[in-house]
């Protein structure tokens, strides 16, 4: 009997490290998985995830750039799918794909129990208003944060996410160009992927309060940009997002097989060959 089929589905998808997760998580609990990276260009998302549902496909994580829509073709979605509008994991029913979106609750447990962030209450600037920010909004507001900016280029895109959101008192949307004159913040997190597309953030010194610290979503050599402006402008700690990304694969790994593996064997892994490391999925 042929292993359960399992994916990440992207543009691009070849550099993604989460067949190694996977595997290696498969390995752990005992459960034999055939996880590959497939690539979709936008156009032909639909015909890809067909193909694969025909071939077999039990799940998949949905990657840049096509959490949004895939938020979209799903038959049901779970409530932080929902209130991100993305979905970056899907599981096959019988009526079809279930939405789900692990991105937020990755990072949360990341912050918390790996670099002991203790989020309640920090004045939280969020950068980038697509699929990734859209999936760790909520679980950023539910773990207590305080003030969220939003800044994005495109202000009707912070606009939207702000909406989705609901919470008008504490999510405030800006301009990127204007991110100069919010003041100083606790958290700053990258959520863009504007460094894999070879433009970088024009970002101002002076965004660190005193502890404030970094996040950059992306791992590897798409937050080097970031971070080393982080360090620069004074922030505290200044994290990438393989811990996330780990964390996040764990979640996706539960809704599919019912077990939750050990994230922190993974994890140290992957840290070890940083060379692996080369952009966020």
């Amino acid at each position: 009997m042929s292993p359960a089929r399992y994916a990440v589905i992207g543009h691009p998808v070849a550099h993604s490290l989460s067949p190694r997760i996977h595997a290696a998580f498969g390995r752990q609990a005992g459960i034999a998985l055939d996880y590959t990276a497939i690539d979709a260009e936008p156009e032909r998302f639909d015909a890809v995830l067909a193909d694969f549902a025909a071939q077999g496909g039990r799940g998949a994580n949905i990657t840049l750039p096509h959490k949004a829509y895939a938020a979209t073709i799903c038959q049901h979605l779970s409530e932080r799918a929902r209130r991100a509008g993305a979905v970056n994991t899907l599981i096959r029913t019988a009526t079809g794909w279930e939405g789900d979106n692990t991105d937020g609750a990755g990072l949360v447990r990341d912050l918390t129990e790996r670099h002991g962030q203790d989020l309640r209450g920090r004045r939280t600037l969020l950068i980038g208003a697509g699929g990734a920010a859209r999936g760790v909004a909520p679980a950023l507001l539910d773990a207590g944060v305080a003030d969220l900016y939003i800044v994005n280029r495109n202000g009707a895109h912070a606009d939207a996410l702000a909406d989705a959101l609901g919470e008008p008192d504490r999510v405030h949307p800006r301009y990127l160009s204007d991110v100069g004159t919010l003041g100083v913040f606790d958290l700053v997190i990258n959520a863009t992927s504007a460094a894999r597309g070879g433009t970088p953030l024009d970002l101002p010194g002076g965004l660190f309060a005193p502890r404030g610290d970094a996040v950059d979503l992306s791992y590897g050599e798409a937050a080097i940009g970031f971070l080393s402006w982080a360090r620069a402008s004074g922030a505290d700690k200044a994290i990438d997002g393989l811990g996330m990304l780990v964390e996040q694969a764990a979640e996706s790994f539960q809704r599919w097989h019912g077990v939750r593996p050990e994230t922190d064997p993974v994890y140290a892994m992957l840290r070890e060959h940083d060379d692996v490391l080369v952009t966020a999925d």
